[in-house]
């Protein structure tokens, strides 16, 4: 989910020449077919799951069947050949009409793209979360229609909980340190709170905790990772957990996949999760006592990290705006859009959506949690640069060294690009 896909002007025909076309699907360039005044979208997307081609096949069958003049051409590819298969396509001028992927800033800087208000009624712009709607917009303009969320939550291990003489879930810092602590001192190899400061997701663990105290890795104009307040803050508190024991050892080289297997099998006490955790959960552990709360922030106010992918809607030579609008709409029509989004496993990004799924007592912490999504600034042309500096920089708070220090490092590596 949300992989890189940029587009640049340094890009040339000539470095693109070797490239076949043979496996990018669409053929015959983007002008609208004349027989029988029907016209043909191209719709290009990743592969999630092995859901995810049997999923879009639903979706158009059921949009052929309501508008029979308008043919979709599937195209499924992987996450790792995205990039090059729309980058051959721009180039040999057959983008696809409608793509899924995630940054799209590139897109829209070269004009490639159509403001999400064109196409698309008003009933259908305003059911996005609005939290979802910032993220998708470069300079104000959306230009990203959310298709996917995910976002994090605190998974509690009630039974450490209980065995530890902790009544309620911590909400604070201050109460999450207690806490996790108290289950640490349990022993026979029980963390408190599951740390993952490794090189998988050490960007995902210092957003919770950078977000949860008001501070920002920046935005689409400037990262700004050092020099905040606030990043300190959080980064010097993530080094306390450490260095008072409430952590798993060697949080530093610990990545979230393994230890969240760890998790799963009870002897860890707190750890952030998403949704396809509680898949993981019933399928690794399914006598496992948790609940999902909020991560606990400094002043007790919910935050969670949110991301999003999104559908696009090209240009081309503008003769399929209508086309696109009328598939756009359907999709995300709740009962279209809902069954797609849960069998991917994510959550709704629509209003919508959200009320559909609240009965589902796995996702609704999830879904509450929302509205209060905050994004890393992936339109930040820097973005790249930083996230791979927290994987291979941020793990050193818990090895000792100062926190000053590390955020420094990481805005060097930023601003480096």
């Amino acid at each position: 989910m949300n992989k890189s896909v940029r587009w640049g002007a340094a890009l040339t025909v000539a470095a693109l020449a070797s490239v076949s076309l043979a496996a990018c699907g669409f053929g015959g360039g983007n002008a609208q077919s004349t027989s029988g005044g029907a016209t043909t979208l191209n719709l290009l997307v990743p592969s999630y799951s092995d859901n995810t081609q049997k999923l879009w096949d639903t979706v158009i069958s059921g949009f052929e069947k309501k508008y029979p003049n308008i043919t979709v051409k599937l195209e499924v590819q992987s996450w790792d050949n995205l990039n090059d298969v729309v980058t051959t396509k721009i180039q040999a001028n057959q983008a696809p009409d409608i793509m899924n992927g995630g940054p799209f800033a590139g897109f829209a800087a070269d004009g490639l793209l159509y403001p999400i208000k064109d196409v698309v009624s008003s009933k259908t712009l305003g059911d996005f979360q609005k939290s979802f709607v910032e993220v998708s917009s470069v300079d104000g303009v959306q230009y990203g229609a959310p298709l996917i969320a995910s976002a994090r939550a605190l998974f509690v291990n009630t039974d450490l909980m209980q065995q530890a003489g902790i009544t309620e879930a911590p909400k604070t810092w201050d109460d999450l340190l207690a806490d996790a602590k108290k289950i640490s001192a349990l022993g026979n190899g029980i963390a408190g709170y599951g740390m993952p400061l490794g090189s998988e997701e050490a960007q995902a663990e210092s957003a919770m905790w950078f977000y949860g105290n008001g501070g920002t890795f920046g935005d689409e104009k400037k990262i700004t990772v050092d020099g905040n307040a606030k990043n300190l803050e959080a980064a010097q508190f993530m080094q306390k957990m450490v260095t008072e024991g409430a952590t798993e050892a060697d949080a530093g080289a610990t990545d979230r996949s393994p230890l969240m297997d760890i998790f799963v099998q009870g002897k860890v006490g707190m750890q952030v999760g998403l949704p396809p955790t509680v898949g993981q959960i019933k399928t690794g552990n399914p006598a496992l006592k948790y609940e999902i709360v909020p991560m606990p922030t400094s002043d007790g106010k919910p935050v969670s990290l949110g991301v999003a992918d999104h559908l696009m809607a090209f240009k081309n030579d503008g003769s399929k705006k209508d086309a696109i609008t009328k598939f756009l709409d359907y999709y995300y029509t709740p009962d279209v859009y809902v069954p797609w989004v849960k069998t991917e496993g994510f959550l709704p990004t629509t209003k919508s959506g959200a009320e559909q799924l609240n009965s589902d007592e796995a996702l609704k912490p999830f879904l509450d949690l929302l509205p209060s999504a905050v994004f890393y600034p992936n339109t930040n042309p820097k973005w790249d640069a930083t996230n791979a500096a927290f994987k291979s920089l941020m793990g050193q708070i818990a090895q000792g060294k100062a926190p000053a220090d590390v955020l420094k490092e990481i805005q060097a590596q930023a601003d480096a690009g």
